[in-house]
């Protein structure tokens, strides 16, 4: 068992949002000692996938709707691996989308790195837009598309 300072520490959450999401019902079997909160291996499970569909872009209102789908039991199996696999397709995006936003950097700095070393972008610019390092324009191509 784990007091709410514990899991705070673990989670890098603060007090506040451990309560908050008690008083949402999202720990519907906690225990308490003389009212102190009790965290569990249930509840720390439970953070964690909390914490995974936050991060994934999910409202607390949905999480609270797929805890209730857990409650239930294996009636909702459909539905909670429905909700995963479409979170999982959302994270894809958001993940190809970082990866456009790290080759734009990636070319950046290899392009003012090329530049201090030239003295000029001269050099760069006749290279542009497919003339380029073989690393660095897949780079550039990706943040180009």
């Amino acid at each position: 068992m784990y007091t709410i300072g514990q899991v705070s520490e673990m989670f890098h959450l603060p007090i506040s949002t451990l309560r908050y999401y008690d008083k949402e019902g999202l720990f519907p079997d906690m225990q308490r000692q003389s009212g102190i909160r009790r965290f569990s291996d249930r509840e720390i499970e439970a953070l964690r996938v909390i914490e995974c569909l936050k991060a994934s872009g999910l409202e607390i209102k949905d999480i609270k709707q797929f805890m209730a789908w857990c409650s239930e039991g294996a009636a909702t199996y459909s539905l909670r691996k429905e909700l995963f696999e479409t979170r999982r397709k959302a994270v894809e995006a958001e993940m190809k989308e970082l990866q456009k936003t790290l080759d734009m950097i990636n070319f950046k700095c290899w392009y003012y790195e090329k530049a201090l070393a030239d003295g000029s972008e001269e050099n760069i610019i006749e290279m542009l837009p497919d003339k380029l390092p073989p690393a660095i324009q897949k780079y550039y191509d990706n943040a180009h598309k």
